[in-house]
């Protein structure tokens, strides 16, 4: 798929998203805005694909509004409701995607950039990330899903500091307060993304599916009610290919071959 702002692709049952206005910090832009929700629409309506990866060319993952197209007063509504509105739609269709989202960071992200960054159902980090609010510093509050997304992952106290104090988050402290998944080497971020992409890809997608949403739903919904959907589910999921092959396979020599069907 062409695009101006971002690359595109498919490989090993992988759709890649990547932000590709390096030489901007990988900031959005209205065409970015456009181009993010059309891509991972895409390829969350293509059963060919069983994982989604996002990552950045360059040294900077993404740092949020391309601030050079605003004017700094109350013109800039119109303009910030089309970037607002783009983004959103990318983040929720990466959330309520029914397979795996994995993200690579690599370098700093900031601003609307977090949310797409830790939204990931896996959350890989460079060692030079650096995560930051940045709201504050020009009079904003959060988008992107971070005020939705931070309390879920760290806790609403957590949450509170890293939103009012603004202080950057390094990856190894991101790790520790399970704001990522993993930290890994600059160099070794690439293989490692996609050697867990293709991991991903290759497990049982409807299964992966349906624990993903059990998560997202959980914390609001009342126990008893989570249970009984739980039920439904693994039940529902017996008839599933995927249950099949890895019944056969238990106990044997030779992992199950899912097909995601």
């Amino acid at each position: 798929m062409e695009y101006e702002t971002i690359d595109c692709t498919r490989k090993d049952g992988v759709g890649y998203i990547v932000f590709d206005r390096p030489d901007a910090h990988n900031s959005l832009n209205e065409t970015m805005c456009t181009e993010l929700p059309d891509a991972a629409q895409k390829l969350v309506s293509d059963d060919d694909v069983r994982c989604i990866a996002l990552t950045a060319n360059g040294a900077t993952f993404n740092t949020g509004a391309d601030l050079t197209v605003l004017s700094g007063d109350e013109s800039d509504e119109p303009l910030m409701r089309s970037l607002v509105n783009g983004l959103h739609e990318f983040v929720s269709q990466l959330v309520h995607a029914p397979k795996p989202v994995i993200t690579g960071v690599n370098g700093v992200v900031a601003g609307g950039g977090l949310g797409p960054a830790v939204c990931g159902d896996v959350v890989l980090a460079g060692e030079s990330a650096r995560f930051e609010f940045a709201y504050p510093r020009i009079g904003l509050s959060g988008d992107g899903g971070s005020t939705y997304l931070l309390p879920r992952l760290v806790g609403l106290r957590r949450a509170q500091e890293i939103l009012f104090r603004d202080e950057p988050i390094d990856s190894s402290e991101a790790e520790a307060i399970g704001l990522v998944t993993e930290v890994v080497s600059d160099d070794d971020l690439k293989e490692t993304l996609d050697t867990e992409a293709t991991r991903l890809a290759s497990g049982p997608t409807k299964a992966y599916a349906e624990t993903k949403r059990l998560l997202t739903k959980s914390l609001e919904t009342p126990l008893n009610t989570q249970l009984a959907d739980e039920g439904d589910t693994i039940a529902g999921l017996t008839n599933t290919e995927d249950f099949a092959r890895g019944h056969a396979a238990f106990g044997g020599d030779e992992p199950p071959e899912f097909v995601g069907k």
